[in-house]
């Protein structure tokens, strides 16, 4: 593992770089300990300080974990699909909020996503998953829900149909779409959306999953998104209209 001090890059970047590429090679393996903080130190001829933070980066990243007493130290950390998950969700939120990501694009790419899903989720959804969408589908017809609680079944809802696939690569990739992009969506058309639509075209889906119809899902998936497409053009609409009275 080497950093170059004459870079213009941060030492401490570098060198938790250095080790994350160690790791991802298998220089570095699971539960393998890393040298202590004075071994790094004096390995990449910098400061403990400099070291420490490599490693909080690391930490930050689930890439590594640290143990105290007299067998701790820092260790190479086993990833779970759940700390990847997570790690998804932020990065997607982030990217979302921080770059200029039009409505249309964010929306053809959630959607994308979740019909390359939808066949294998109507082949192999458990009876659980199922409930779970039947479930969200009942609290959104609850009268008094909140607006933010709709919100969260709707994500809910699509979270089972995409856990239904029973493939986690594809859970944790579709994680930024279902749990970024989606509330995304749902904060600039809930002024202009119809519950009941939203119901009856999650309620379509559902009945084309539990009948292990692929393509009746997929044809479920083109609706509601032509329907969020709509949604979405009539609040930009308005915007545009109120905009000379503003003035």
């Amino acid at each position: 593992m080497k950093i170059d001090p004459s870079s213009p890059a941060d030492l401490s970047v570098q060198i938790a770089d250095a080790i994350r590429d160690a790791i991802v090679s298998g220089d570095l393996i699971v539960d393998e300990r890393l040298p202590s903080e004075p071994e790094l130190a004096d390995q990449f001829n910098v400061s403990r300080p400099t070291v420490r933070e490599a490693l909080k980066r690391l930490g930050a990243q689930s890439l590594i974990r640290t143990q105290r007493g007299a067998t701790g130290g820092a260790f190479v950390n086993r990833l779970s699909y759940t700390d990847a998950y997570d790690q998804q969700v932020t990065t997607a939120t982030l990217l979302l909020s921080m770059n200029a990501v039009s409505f249309e694009t964010a929306c053809e790419a959630r959607y994308a996503l979740e019909r390359a899903c939808a066949p294998l989720s109507a082949q192999r959804s458990t009876s659980d998953h199922i409930a779970t969408m039947r479930t969200e589908i009942f609290r959104q017809g609850q009268p008094g829900l909140t607006d933010e609680a709709f919100c969260a079944s709707d994500v809910a809802f699509h979270r089972a149909l995409v856990d239904g696939a029973g493939n986690p690569v594809l859970s944790y990739q579709l994680a930024g779409a279902v749990e970024a992009m989606q509330p995304l969506m749902n904060m600039i058309t809930f002024t202009a959306r119809s519950r009941e639509a939203i119901i009856a075209l999650h309620t379509t889906i559902a009945d084309a999953i539990e009948a292990g119809d692929g393509p009746a899902t997929v044809d479920g998936l083109n609706a509601l998104e032509t329907e969020t497409l709509k949604l979405a053009k009539s609040v930009f609409d308005a915007k545009t209209r109120k905009k000379p009275e503003a003035g």
